[in-house]
């Protein structure tokens, strides 16, 4: 799948630290309050990290359950964004949310969501004035290999005119 201008300019930005930091100083100040980082991101899948450290843990000592969520949702939403760079107005919004957790998170934790294929043809389907949603999952792996926590965001789109 090859990417317009405008999605490979949004890729570049959100893979280079400097660029993704001050973004997210001004839109999402909680991605750089707990360090998320986007590791990879591209037409297949988005990758993004959370360490662990005292900025990200509970009192229990493990990732907060929110901080967890926060990179999750970043891992799909930045692969909408780019699904979406350069094809008109659309709007975005998650209207449901659901997360299972399996393991302690008491280490750094990378969220993986590789729905783009299917994303990018929802987003190619949708007509000026029709809506869609699509539930993506982003499954959390500590750096074990170890299934974490998965969770389903479910992004509903409009196309507007």
């Amino acid at each position: 799948m090859n990417l317009n201008s405008e999605a490979l300019s949004y890729q570049k930005k959100m893979s280079s630290p400097v660029i993704f930091w001050f973004a997210m100083l001004f839109k999402l100040p909680s991605a750089v309050f707990w360090r998320l980082k986007i590791k990879s991101l591209d037409a297949k899948k988005c990758e993004v990290s959370i360490p662990f450290f005292w900025r990200s843990q509970n009192p229990f000592k493990s990732i907060y359950f929110a901080a967890l969520a926060g990179a999750a949702e970043l891992s799909t939403g930045a692969l909408c964004q780019l699904a979406l760079a350069g094809k008109g107005s659309f709007s975005m919004l998650v209207v449901d949310f659901r997360a299972e957790y399996f393991k302690k998170a008491n280490q750094k934790i990378t969220f993986t969501c590789d729905q783009g294929a299917e994303l990018f043809q929802l987003i190619d389907q949708l007509q000026v004035g029709e809506n869609n949603q699509l539930t993506m999952i982003s499954e959390g792996k500590n750096q074990s290999g170890d299934l974490v926590a998965r969770f389903h965001v479910t992004w509903s789109f409009k196309r507007k005119a």
